[in-house]
């Protein structure tokens, strides 16, 4: 009889150990991220769901720099640009950057991110931004911007760039992505705690922290978010773990990749984005580029937003538009 109870607890225990291994190992609802695609077909159809996506989704609670900016020639063009913002932060980030493409033939696309770009800084409403969300914006960009241009490059920074790692991975109908300092780990999260924490933070009720607990509101740009909600963040290193264990079974769709990362970069893991380029190059990717800032440029994590104290804008700019334009070539 002893002997059947210790049997009895011994299975428990060790059902119990596969539990806690599993929920230390795998981010939840895996299965409920996938790539829908519904590709405009012609000019007129992507510059309605553009204005579809600003009447119906920007009210009158949007930042007035928060809002989709749409930099068009007025048709289809050869090269077309989606440019994703940070996580809180909003699509200024990008303007200055998109305005130089646009001035080089490119038609642009800024649109923002989830529950980003309020006019209320410390609105709880970025908190409900999922994994499953930022794949859905995705594919609704690439969607558009497929009837902007013959050709489409998809950028992103950081949440943005993890974004656009989702969209290289699952859209064939990209043909450059370009990630920026993506977010595949963060510098203050041990990678071998990343998904437990993932799964932990998601259990328990969402908390608002401050970017920068000195300066509080005034430690990030106006039209940016001033807090970043940990469920949030969870949300955006879960995305990043789907795309890579996509990679883990097959290369991305996109027909060319771009990782540019920073040296200096004091937030993001660069080692993480090392090892996601290792996984697509174990997949046979053959046009994948990476490129690294120097560390003695002393760049913030956040080398886009003019504002930045550390920001080279001239510089950094220049440099990323020729690492980005010359790699747009004819299909076929």
């Amino acid at each position: 009889m002893i002997w059947q109870v210790l049997l009895v607890v011994l299975i428990v225990l060790a059902v119990l150990a596969l539990v806690v291994l599993y929920f230390a190992l795998v981010p939840p609802g895996l299965g409920r991220l996938a790539s829908h695609p519904r590709p405009a077909a012609s000019y007129a159809e992507a510059a309605e769901r553009v204005q579809a996506l600003m009447a119906h989704g920007e009210t009158a609670d949007y930042h007035p720099l928060g809002r989709t900016q749409f930099l068009t020639h007025g048709q289809k063009v050869a090269r077309a640009i989606v440019l994703i913002h940070g996580y809180t932060s909003s699509p200024e980030q990008f303007r200055l950057l998109g305005e130089r493409f646009h001035a080089l033939g490119y038609n642009v696309l800024i649109a923002p991110l989830p529950h980003h770009g309020l006019a209320d800084r410390l609105t709880p409403a970025q908190g409900q931004m999922t994994a499953e969300l930022m794949a859905a914006y995705a594919d609704e960009v690439v969607d558009i911007a497929r009837g902007l241009g013959e050709h489409v490059t998809v950028a992103g920074l950081s949440g943005g760039g993890v974004t656009t790692a989702w969209a290289a991975q699952t859209r064939a109908d990209v043909d450059q992505a370009v990630l920026m300092a993506p977010a595949f780990g963060y510098k203050p999260v041990p990678r071998a705690v990343t998904v437990g924490a993932i799964n932990g933070v998601l259990l328990l009720p969402d908390v608002f922290v401050w970017w920068d607990p000195a300066l509080q509101a005034e430690g990030s740009a106006a039209h940016a978010y001033p807090r970043y909600s940990r469920h949030a963040l969870a949300h955006v290193l879960r995305l990043a773990y789907a795309t890579r264990a996509l990679s883990r079974r097959a290369a991305p769709k996109a027909k060319r990749l771009l990782v540019v990362t920073n040296a200096n970069d004091a937030m993001v893991d660069n080692a993480a984005t090392a090892r996601a380029v290792g996984e697509w190059r174990a997949r046979g990717v053959r046009d994948l580029r990476t490129y690294e800032f120097p560390a003695e440029l002393g760049l913030e994590h956040d080398f886009i937003e003019a504002s930045a104290a550390k920001q080279q804008v001239e510089l950094v700019y220049a440099k990323l538009i020729e690492l980005i334009s010359p790699t747009v070539l004819p299909r076929g």
